[in-house]
């Protein structure tokens, strides 16, 4: 073989092992039950929503004496064991003897979800045996809201294994993923106070600035249109007068409880006496 064609062997074989170690390399993920086409918005955006725990491991024990002595592994839309390849999504460890049992494969997803909690399925587990009429182990993880926990209280709930079909496993978790989007949106109310505020806001700092640095105002005369706010504090003034006094406009005054009326005109003649004879 010539020296080129060695080197192109070469180059080959060294792109075909990159690529087969970045497949390797890269986890594999919930695919839903049925074709790609088949899935709808809501179960891709469900699957989105729950990528922020894909990359946390859950464990929980069950210890019933001698019967039964199992550790559960579950991982959310990623294989627990990624070297097995084996899709296992939730699996149990026998701690008696070491074995290992797929209770579901994330290959054979479903969601979906209430007002706060996502339901995750995971079916196609190891067969049952002589359970449920031999037929394949499901998962039931149920996700419920709590806000401010991004996941906590993993723990299984119950195995139904005593029917001939449709069994399951039960498992239960916390985590602020499922819970629903906060509104935020401002009412029409609190919409328009703000922008009355900015208004005024600009309406006074600008005002100010054009009076003293183009106008060269000073004191109150800064103020903007001072004259006719001044003039509209008299109106308001002289409107609280005419509303709010409760007397009569033409009752004369009254000066520390002596009324006009009561004064009277003064003699001319009550001060002769005084004048110099």
């Amino acid at each position: 073989m010539s020296p080129p064609c060695h080197t192109s062997a070469l180059l080959l074989v060294f792109v075909a092992l990159a690529v087969a170690g970045a497949e390797q390399s890269e986890e594999r993920s919930c695919d839903v039950i049925g074709d790609e086409s088949s899935e709808s918005q809501m179960e891709r955006a469900l699957l989105k929503k729950l990528e922020p725990l894909s990359h946390m491991r859950f464990n929980v024990s069950v210890d019933k004496g001698k019967t039964e002595d199992y550790i559960y592994h579950f991982r959310v839309c990623r294989e627990v064991n990624s070297t097995s390849h084996d899709f296992g999504g939730l699996v149990q460890t026998d701690r008696k003897n070491g074995k290992t049992t797929v209770i579901g494969r994330i290959n054979e997803t479903q969601v979906f979800n209430g007002s706060d909690w996502i339901m995750l399925i995971y079916k196609g587990g190891d067969s049952y045996g002589r359970h449920c009429s031999g037929e394949k182990r499901r998962a039931v993880i149920m996700i419920s809201c709590k806000r401010g926990v991004t996941a906590s209280s993993f723990s299984i709930i119950s195995e139904e294994r005593e029917k001939e079909q449709e069994c399951f496993y039960l498992f239960e978790m916390d985590s602020s993923v499922a819970c629903p989007a906060e509104n935020s949106h401002l009412s029409v109310g609190s919409i328009l106070l703000i922008t009355f505020v900015s208004l005024i806001a600009v309406y006074i700092i600008g005002g100010f600035l054009y009076q003293r640095l183009v106008v060269g105002a000073k004191g109150m005369e800064q103020i903007p249109h001072f004259a006719f706010w001044q003039d509209l504090g008299n109106l308001v003034a002289d409107g609280c007068d005419f509303v709010c006094r409760s007397k009569p406009r033409n009752t004369p005054a009254a000066y520390r409880g002596v009324g006009d009326d009561q004064l009277g005109e003064e003699s001319e003649e009550r001060d002769d006496h005084l004048l110099p004879m």
